[in-house]
């Protein structure tokens, strides 16, 4: 759930880095909540209704996504940050199929390993620049 709040804290930032546990965990936790705003659509029964002929989804449903459309965005553009690739990246996920499949693969890469230009590792992972010289030394 502390992803999930730290996702809403950087609402609209799409400066960065999100590891993949932010990433994921803001993903599953928005399935959970979608499904309990799909219940009570269900309870209250405004699963469906029209507005102006055409048809929407539940009132609750759509206002869930369209307060949360940002922070998705936003966690998805520092997710391709992290693995060092451009926010513009997202627009991949126009192309039918295999945009999507694509965008699949980049937010399941592991992070970018030190320093990118995006910003420091989320992980705290530092890498040396040069190897010391005690022979004994291993990374």
């Amino acid at each position: 759930m502390e992803w999930f709040i730290k996702v809403l804290h950087q609402y609209a930032d799409f400066k960065g880095r999100a590891r993949r546990k932010e990433f994921w965990m803001f993903g599953l936790f928005y399935i959970l909540f979608a499904c309990c705003a799909a219940f009570a659509d269900k309870l209250m029964d405004t699963e469906e209704y029209y507005l102006d002929d055409m048809l929407v989804d539940g009132v609750f449903s759509s206002i869930y996504a369209l307060a949360l459309f940002i922070p998705c965005l936003a966690v998805s553009v520092r997710r391709l940050h992290d693995t060092g690739k451009s926010g513009w990246m997202i627009l991949v996920g126009i192309i039918p199929f295999v945009g999507w499949l694509w965008l699949l693969v980049l937010y399941c890469e592991n992070s970018q390993r030190g320093n990118n230009a995006y910003g420091p590792n989320p992980k705290g992972e530092w890498i040396p620049q040069e190897r010391p010289e005690n022979p004994e030394y291993r990374p």
